[in-house]
């Protein structure tokens, strides 16, 4: 960290000193890093610094390295920005995100200083999550969507998820598959106009999960943060952390789990939502956002492990009535 930003992290902490401990993961494409930093004289031990900075080269782990590429990933993190400064501090204990202690935005570097979750408990990272994680990120996803039920994106991606099919060109143009690529637009239509919107989290994969030992969880990077039908963060994170024997096995309790969590959690909110016609909206859409997202992936890695008889099986039954 430069002297500029190190005197940001010190002000925000209250802190004498600071060093740098780990470095926790560098971001995608060469973006920048995210650090764990040891703190003195402060009231906390650590913080975790997310430190952005736009490469002078290119170098996409897939070879996707366009104009439109970059501006999509300097636009997320300006959307990331956005929700700590608006949104986050909506998200109570149902659906925990990290205290944002400090934000900066200077030329071509964006700096954000957050509290650091494994000391406050949430220490635990997932591959692969039991029945009961599961359980708790569906309903951290939930009560998430519950928070935000029928609310403007302000200063967010308009559609959220980072596959959505108008920042996806590239990918789209790379589908070899006719009708899949014929009726993607039908397939967004069909996502959009629901009656139903929310904001979606648009990046829940169990890798952003943080979880405590009682099985609750909080959840990271907001990148990708926007407007949506919340079926598009159950399908996904379903797809990242099952199996596809495990989907065709667990689907409908799993949906029913999260529907019973949405139910309580907008009462909670005193969210005026005729939610029988909600669920019956959504639960038809799970395969529609599950096949959107496949749709992405056959254009982005063709031989992706996700794409399994799950994935075709709810795309043919998608694609039959269109």
């Amino acid at each position: 960290m430069n002297q500029h930003f190190t005197k940001i992290t010190l002000n925000a902490t209250g802190a004498s000193r600071l060093t740098e401990s780990e470095i926790i993961q560098s971001l995608w494409s060469g973006y920048g890093k995210i650090v764990r930093c040891r703190l003195e004289g402060a009231d906390r031990d650590s913080v975790v610094v997310k430190h952005v900075h736009w490469p002078t080269s290119k170098n996409h782990p897939r070879g996707w390295n366009t104009g439109k590429s970059h501006e999509r990933k300097v636009k997320s993190y300006q959307v990331e920005t956005a929700f700590y400064e608006q949104w986050a501090e909506r998200c109570n204990d149902s659906c925990r995100v990290p205290k944002c202690l400090a934000l900066e935005t200077h030329g071509d570097e964006v700096f954000m200083v957050m509290e650091d979750l494994d000391s406050s408990g949430f220490g635990g990272r997932r591959s692969y999550v039991s029945h009961a994680e599961t359980k708790a990120c569906l309903s951290w996803l939930a009560n998430f969507h519950a928070t935000f039920m029928n609310e403007k994106p302000a200063r967010l991606w308009e559609i959220g998820t980072y596959w959505h099919l108008e920042t996806r060109p590239d990918e789209l143009k790379k589908l070899d598959d006719p009708e899949l690529k014929e009726a993607a637009g039908a397939i967004d239509q069909k996502l959009s106009g629901s009656p139903f919107q929310t904001i979606v989290h648009g990046d829940a994969k169990v890798a952003n999960f943080c979880f405590a030992e009682d099985n609750r969880v909080a959840a990271v990077d907001f990148q990708y943060v926007g407007g949506g039908c919340g079926m598009k963060d159950v399908a996904y994170f379903i797809s990242s952390c099952l199996t596809e024997d495990e989907c065709e096995r667990q689907e409908t309790a799993l949906l029913d789990y999260y529907f019973q969590s949405l139910e309580t959690a907008l009462m909670s909110h005193d969210k005026d939502v005729d939610f029988k016609a909600l669920e019956t909206d959504w639960r038809a859409l799970y395969p529609v956002a599950w096949t959107d997202f496949f749709r992405f992936l056959q254009g982005w890695s063709p031989g992706h492990w996700k794409i399994h008889r799950y994935s075709k099986r709810l795309a043919r039954e998608v694609l039959e009535p269109l």
